[in-house]
């Protein structure tokens, strides 16, 4: 039996199953609270670099505040491209700007220890998730962020 399943699936003239998905994998895979996330660390890093005089501890809070700034627009993009679509952009049309000022402002973060470029992160990522729990009809219960 295994032989004929394999031989089957070599076959280039077997039928083809069309599937359809709103993202690359079924929905629930996506989340703004990733990016959320990052930026957190991304303002908490530079208020505790501000309130530190060990430059130690100072370069520490630099280089993971840059890292997670760059993961904060990782995962923008990723929620950006994979979960939004063009039907989004009827009911949001300042959705494209919306992820353009908030990768944006990650880039920024990661040229400051302002913690005021965090909380301005933070914010655009906070317009970007009350759009996407509209697309999906509202956040879940057990989501307490």
């Amino acid at each position: 039996m295994r032989l004929k399943s394999l031989l089957d699936a070599l076959n280039p003239v077997r039928d083809l199953t069309t599937v359809d998905a709103h993202c690359d994998l079924m929905c629930g895979v996506y989340y703004p609270e990733q990016a959320r996330i990052e930026a957190e660390s991304v303002y908490q890093s530079a208020v505790k670099y501000q309130d530190s005089d060990d430059e130690t501890f100072r370069t520490r809070a630099l280089l993971i505040k840059e890292e997670r700034a760059e993961l904060v627009k990782h995962h923008l993009s990723v929620l950006w491209t994979d979960y939004f679509k063009p039907h989004h952009l009827e009911d949001h049309p300042d959705l494209h700007e919306k992820f353009w000022h908030a990768i944006k402002a990650a880039g920024d973060a990661k040229k400051t220890m302002d913690p005021k470029a965090g909380e301005d992160l933070l914010a655009k990522i906070d317009e970007i998730a009350a759009i996407f729990w509209q697309t999906k009809g509202g956040k879940p219960d057990w989501l307490t962020s």
